[in-house]
């Protein structure tokens, strides 16, 4: 039995002891805290959308406080709406299609030759660990970061199933339940900060909770979310019904729960006196899953996501921020803040000259646009399906997609299955009600085949409804051809498999076909 006294005694000199490890290094620590499906859903973006969208119904006052803290973003995107290839993108810092097999999610292999800013850090002197999700599914495992060797998930791993390990107890022990999760999210922090010696730490945190499936109804049992008080603030192009608006609901209820944990992460931060000298990035890997228009879509709603950077020592804090962010970017920004050299083969850009700036609005003239992609997630050609490829460019003013193969579906063939899009009640709500003519149209914007081009005018439907590629007027085709050559110029200068040669590399082997346990969308 250790004495209260021991139990003091011990806190004390751990106290100390990461204090002084600290001071040994003037390096900044790094906590990166990545929620897998979390796309652009946080209360404060709520002023900023109009007040009339769903991020006026979920509260996250932990990511509020590091956006007051630190910087907030408002044009973040993912490199690709797919969980591995985004991960390539971000851990790699490279567009996800110069990731090699690391580009698709359905069979993906890590080219060891590739340099990824963990294993740099690492190679640098940095302790460093992680906590569930990093780069899955994919061969070897989290490979990017060095495998598995830097897990820390002794603790428990049960808070990925957030709401299905809640909602199974009474209703009078699930605030117990709520507490015993989160303590093991605490535990397996605190084990990790236990194990440095005298070194600088980067840290992943990557719940998968906000991932389907998540519980029917915790949204309002769990945090007292009504699925009503959603009515009227749903993007156009999902029905406004009570089915839906659960879905949403509880989504929203997950995210609650991921902004919960990494309060409980920051607060022991702040009790070991390092806070201020960590640098700390907060965002998810794309949009909201099981729901059309959103994760596997270069949409808004599937490559939009929420940022926040906080880093007390060397950021202006209470900042909002307009630049156009690749999440590719994070890769050179984590080297430069921590003195690493950044490799030449990096297509992201270091945001640091942004974040040490004390202005706000648009602060570097030449983040005006961002270049987003997809190839295959899910659907194999042994389903009878090949990839949908697309890339899209994004400014403030417009959305220009090319489609490269429009003859295909978009998230798989419905009479074969919808692969891409994952299951849930929502999917389930359209495909009951595919033969409904008042649901046809929803059908057809959400799994329809899509003509090659796309254009829209973000000012004025901010939605992306009404596509202006075909629009004859001057004036539009010209912004059309002027967007499509930026994104072919982009697209020629990093090498992008998809326009070189005769386009076919992700139609091929070892791209569309594996001898690998299938992957399941959902969990």
């Amino acid at each position: 039995m250790i004495s209260r006294l021991q139990t003091f005694t011990l806190f004390a000199l751990t106290f100390i002891c990461t204090t002084q490890i600290q001071a040994s290094d003037p390096r900044p620590n790094i906590l990166f805290l990545f929620a897998d499906d979390w796309g652009k859903y946080a209360s404060i973006y709520n002023t900023l959308d109009g007040g009339n969208t769903p991020n006026s119904v979920v509260k996250t006052p932990n990511f509020d406080r590091l956006a007051k803290e630190g910087v907030l973003f408002t044009q973040a995107y993912v490199n690709a709406p797919s969980c591995t290839p985004c991960r390539s993108a971000l851990l790699s810092g490279q567009y996800f299609y110069r990731t090699g097999r690391g580009a698709i999610l359905q069979g993906a292999v890590w080219d060891q030759e590739i340099p990824s800013f963990p294993k740099i850090v690492r190679d640098s002197g940095y302790h460093i660990g992680q906590t569930y999700k990093v780069w899955s599914p994919g061969t070897p495992a989290d490979a990017p970061f060095g495998q598995t060797d830097n897990k820390y998930e002794k603790a428990g791993i049960a808070f990925n199933n957030f709401s299905e390990n809640v909602m199974e107890a009474a209703p009078a022990e699930r605030e117990a339940v709520k507490e015993k999760l989160y303590s093991q999210v605490e535990a397996n922090f605190r084990t990790f900060l236990n194990d440095r010696d005298k070194t600088p730490f980067l840290y992943w945190f990557g719940p998968t909770n906000v991932h389907r499936a998540w519980a029917k109804g915790s949204g309002k049992e769990l945090w007292g979310i009504n699925p009503d008080d959603l009515q009227g603030k749903l993007p156009p192009f999902w029905p406004d019904n009570a089915v839906i608006r659960e879905d949403v609901a509880d989504y929203l209820g997950e995210i609650q729960a991921w902004d919960t944990a990494v309060g409980r992460l920051l607060k022991m931060l702040k009790e070991t006196g390092e806070y201020d000298n960590t640098l700390i990035i907060m965002s998810g890997d794309h949009g909201i899953p099981g729901m059309p228009r959103g994760k596997c879509t270069l949409y808004d709603t599937g490559t939009h996501v929420s940022l926040a950077i906080c880093w007390k020592n060397k950021i202006q804090g209470g900042r909002i921020v307009d630049d156009f962010v690749n999440m590719m970017d994070m890769a050179p920004t984590i080297l430069a803040a921590t003195g690493n050299k950044i490799p030449e083969v990096m297509t992201g850009k270091s945001l640091l000259h942004v974040l040490l700036s004390d202005k706000q609005g648009q602060v570097d003239p030449t983040r005006t646009y961002v270049v987003t992609g997809r190839e295959r997630h899910v659907a194999e050609a042994n389903d009878g399906q090949l990839p949908y490829p697309m890339r899209a460019i994004r400014t403030k003013d417009y959305l220009y997609i090319r489609n490269f193969s429009p003859d295909r579906w978009p998230l798989g063939e419905p009479t074969r299955g919808l692969f891409d899009i994952d299951g849930g009640p929502t999917r389930t709500w359209y495909v009951e009600h595919a033969s409904n003519p008042e649901v046809k149209p929803f059908w057809d914007l959400a799994f329809g085949k899509r003509p090659s081009e796309e254009l829209y005018d973000m000012q004025n439907d901010p939605h992306q409804m009404h596509n202006l590629a075909q629009n004859i007027d001057p004036a539009i085709q010209t912004i059309k051809n002027q967007l499509s050559k930026k994104l072919l110029l982009e697209l020629v200068t990093t090498e992008d498999p998809r326009i070189l040669g005769d386009g076919s590399t992700f139609d091929k082997m070892p791209y569309t076909i594996t001898n690998e346990k299938k992957f399941t969308p959902g969990k």
